[in-house]
Parts: C-alpha cells; sequence; structure tokens
C-alpha cells in the first residue's frame, strides 16, 4: 500500500514538472512570436500613424491631420507615377498569371524532352540577383532595338511597355512554382471521371481542373502582383524618360526630403494591398 502510494506521488510530481516544463515552452513561444510580430509589423504601424502627422518632416508626431491625403492627392507627378505602377501591376500579374499557370500545367503533366532545361531556366529569375536580371534585360532590350532599327528604320525607346514586358519575365517564375505546389496533390481520376461522364478536355478543365486549382492561381497572381507593385531595380533599368513609377519617384522624392506625403501615398498601396488579399480570401471561402 505505501510503495503504491509513492508511486502515485511519483507519478504526480512528474506530471506536475512536465505541465511546468510545457507551460514554460508556450510561454516562450507565446514571447517569441510577439517579439517576431512586432518586429515586423511595428515599422508598417509607424508608417501609417506618420501619415497623419503635422510635422512637415514626418519625424515627430506633433498633432493628428489630414491635410498631407490632401496634398497627395494635389501632387500629379506622384498621383501620375502612383497610377502607371498599378497599370503595369495589373497587366503583368494577369499575363505571367496565364502564362505560368499554363507552363505549371504543362510541368506538372506531361513529359517531353529538354522539359529538365526548362525547369531548371524556370527558377533563374528567382535565384539570380535581381540587379543581374535587370542588367540582363537591359542588354536584352537595347539588343533588340538595335535589331529593329537597322531593319525597319524606327528607333524604339523605353517605356511602360518595356517595363510590363520585364515583369512578365520575372513574375512568371514566381507564379509557376505556386501554382506546381497545388498540383501536387491533385488527384487526377476526378478529371477521368468527369471525361467518362461525357465532358471533354475543355469543359474538364474548366469545372474540375480549373476551380480545384483556383486558391494556388489567386495565390501565383498575388505573390507577382506584390513584387510587381514594390519592384525599383528592374523597373529603374527598364523604364524610359518621361515615364514615371511609384517606387522610383519616392525614391526620387525621398533623396530630396521625406515629407508625410510619401507615408500617405505607401499607406494608400499598403491598403489598396490589403483590400486585394481580403476579396481572395473571400473568394477563396465562397467557393469552399
Amino acid at each position: 500500500m505505501i510503495e503504491a502510494t509513492s508511486q502515485s506521488q511519483a507519478r504526480t510530481a512528474t506530471a506536475a514538472r512536465a505541465e511546468r516544463r510545457t507551460n514554460w515552452r508556450t510561454l516562450l513561444l507565446a514571447l517569441h512570436s510577439t517579439l517576431m510580430y512586432i518586429f515586423l509589423y511595428a515599422p508598417i504601424v509607424v508608417l501609417v500613424l506618420f501619415s497623419f502627422t503635422t510635422d512637415s518632416f514626418g519625424a515627430r508626431l506633433t498633432g493628428f491631420t489630414f491635410s498631407w491625403y490632401g496634398r497627395l492627392l494635389q501632387d500629379q507627378r506622384l498621383i501620375g507615377a502612383a497610377w502607371n505602377t498599378l497599370e503595369v501591376a495589373l497587366v503583368s500579374t494577369v499575363l505571367s498569371t496565364i502564362i505560368g499557370t499554363l507552363m505549371a500545367l504543362a510541368m506538372e503533366r506531361y513529359r517531353f524532352r529538354g522539359r529538365t532545361s526548362v525547369d531548371a531556366l524556370l527558377y533563374l529569375p528567382i535565384v539570380i540577383p535581381e540587379i543581374v536580371m535587370a542588367l540582363a534585360l537591359l542588354a536584352f532590350f537595347a539588343f533588340s532595338f538595335g535589331i529593329i532599327e537597322n531593319i525597319t528604320g524606327r528607333q524604339l525607346k523605353m517605356s511602360l511597355t518595356t517595363v510590363i514586358i520585364s515583369h512578365i519575365a520575372f513574375s512568371i517564375s514566381f507564379v509557376v512554382v505556386v501554382v506546381r505546389a497545388s498540383l501536387k496533390g491533385f488527384d487526377q481520376r476526378l478529371e477521368e471521371a468527369a471525361q467518362d461522364l461525357g465532358a471533354n478536355a475543355w469543359q474538364t478543365f474548366w469545372r474540375v481542373t480549373f476551380p480545384l486549382i483556383l486558391p494556388g492561381i489567386i495565390g501565383g497572381a498575388l505573390l507577382a502582383f506584390t513584387i510587381s507593385l514594390d519592384d525599383f531595380i528592374i523597373s529603374f533599368f527598364t523604364t524610359g524618360p518621361g515615364t514615371s513609377l511609384l517606387p522610383i519617384e519616392v525614391y526620387s522624392q525621398v533623396k530630396r526630403a521625406v515629407t508625410p506625403k510619401i507615408n500617405a501615398i505607401s499607406t494608400l498601396m499598403l491598403l489598396i494591398s490589403m483590400t486585394l488579399v481580403g476579396l481572395s480570401q473571400f473568394v477563396q471561402r465562397q467557393r469552399r
């Protein structure tokens, strides 16, 4: 009886020590997570707060005002740069998502000669430094424009079109990676069942394949849009005179002086990005 009681007490003590260790681990994990979230999101919170300050240099919170948003709407150069950036991001996202989705389906479903080489080339824009990609695109456009001028006599210049082509070139890889990840666990028996029931290849794709991989497509599109929206290096090398993009315009204004107008436009772009993410989550839940 005494031995049984001592064993029960020992088990109780062991369980208590294990629970204390678990509590400490939970506490440390919660502290680590809190510090990481503060590290990631505190600068964003500061940016938003300083877009409402009355300090003309945006360095102190001396008051609360919406005047900087009013001045932002009067800055035609900055607004024009923002619209150009949104245009480039939207067009490049749509085209890179279509091309990337088709490439992901081809790479995941089919075996063809040179598939390994194509697979390796798809990852190059992701792994190589962005400055190398920018220089390569600049050299490509210069070489191509020279050939076109020699053949047709028409002189081409850098413009929004070259920026869109450049953004498509490096966004495709990100879309392919995300969509291929959604295709990894895809059950092809669903497509076979649809075809057995009389659906052709086009109907099978739109009614079976596309809805199932849509979350991956949306994820790839959002990633491509975000990358295009805040890209500076490639945009700087491939844009032309008279064409301004928001990252380049912000950089040029920051070199002169930092004003809360920069914080205001950044806050609006953040709001747009958060809205797009919220819409994508809503669409995915509705489809489920």
